[in-house]
């Protein structure tokens, strides 16, 4: 019996939008078209017999925008241009060029776009009202509109501690919806874990476990993982990251996305196929940690694709091998078929609340 994989972390954009990206450059490598038709030629040719790629989630593309929708800053209007992409993608009307046709609509589950969470309740109610606008009121494509991010890995200190912030993520899951949380320990500093624990702690403190807003962190929140296998575990740094993730596990809300780890591991040749045992053992301190914090119930596969393709060796191979190198990584953890079924898709389904 093959096992469905649910992608819960990939990202779309047209050529025509790159302009509006904050990372954009003309020499940037994902300074070209990345949609659902060069997604399908990553992840399709790459499938196992026992998993098939069911679809995807949509994660916001760091576009220009400001809190506030006004004219002092870039404002709304690329993130809402994005949602109406999006929404294209979902009711199978592409506009000429965008890479995808009106089979591919099937394809994508959720959408989690950006929103101005720091400008508290208020500022994301008017903003949701303004997604809303751009799916179409009680459609298809604002159902899979089932959370939001607003990425704090290239924020200042302090932005996680606002009042705004804590009040905007615990509004988020009044509404039904999750957030979706990148820090970057490796390129940003530990302390962007210490500062998403305590707003976490703020998050959820005294708030009944139904109503706490679903927490999905991203990419293992980038760790240092070109550490010598070998002095993993001993390393300060390996230490004060496991600390932070073990705090974000006591909560029963928070999730964790296996994705990531090409952009943090040395970048693999695409000529030659990479030593999955290697990378396996290079990965084995840090998911060992993972999953015993989380277990397979809170923890869910994700490609971070294309931005996998910078480190992974290419489009062409990328997404085979990060499926790959997780597969070794559940065999090696010892995992069941329940569990892995989880991870491959089950967390993401029930985290996002995603209905077939």
């Amino acid at each position: 019996m093959s096992i469905p994989i649910v992608d819960s972390h990939i990202h779309l954009f047209p050529e025509s939008h790159l302009p509006t990206f904050t990372w954009y450059t003309p020499d940037n490598p994902l300074a070209n078209q990345h949609s659902v038709n060069e997604y399908q030629a990553a992840s399709t040719g790459n499938s196992r017999s026992q998993l098939q790629t069911r679809g995807f989630i949509f994660l916001e593309t760091d576009r220009l925008s400001s809190v506030d929708d006004n004219s002092q800053g870039h404002g709304w209007t690329h993130p809402l241009d994005e949602i109406s992409f999006l929404t294209r993608i979902i009711t199978g009307t592409p506009h000429p060029g965008e890479g995808h046709t009106p089979a591919d609509q099937r394809l994508c589950l959720a959408i989690v776009p950006w929103a101005p969470v720091p400008g508290g309740p208020s500022t994301l109610e008017a903003y949701m009202e303004r997604v809303r606008t751009r799916t179409g009121t009680d459609t298809e494509a604002w159902k899979k509109v089932r959370g939001v991010r607003y990425l704090v890995q290239d924020k200042p200190r302090g932005v996680m501690g606002q009042k705004g912030f804590v009040e905007g993520v615990q509004w988020l899951g009044r509404r039904g919806l999750t957030f979706d949380l990148g820090v970057d320990a490796r390129s940003g500093g530990l302390w962007q874990l210490e500062e998403a624990v305590e707003m976490m702690d703020s998050v959820y403190g005294g708030v009944a476990v139904e109503e706490q807003t679903p927490i999905i962190i991203n990419h293992l929140c980038k760790p240092n993982l070109r550490l010598a296998a070998a002095d993993t575990t001993g390393h300060a740094d390996f230490r004060a990251w496991k600390a932070q993730v073990e705090r974000m596990a006591r909560w029963p809300k928070t999730y964790m996305k296996l994705s990531g780890a090409f952009s943090e591991l040395p970048p693999l040749s695409s000529e030659k196929d990479p030593d999955i045992p290697r990378l396996v053992d290079q990965l084995q301190p840090w998911t060992e940690v993972i999953f015993r914090c989380f277990g397979s119930q809170r923890v869910m596969f994700g490609s971070d694709w294309p931005v996998c393709n910078i480190g992974g060796g290419g489009n062409a191979v990328s997404w085979g091998r990060w499926q790959a190198v997780v597969e070794a990584l559940l065999e090696r953890l010892g995992l069941n078929e329940k569990e892995k079924r989880r991870v491959w898709g089950g967390t993401a389904i029930e985290a996002y609340g995603i209905e077939f």
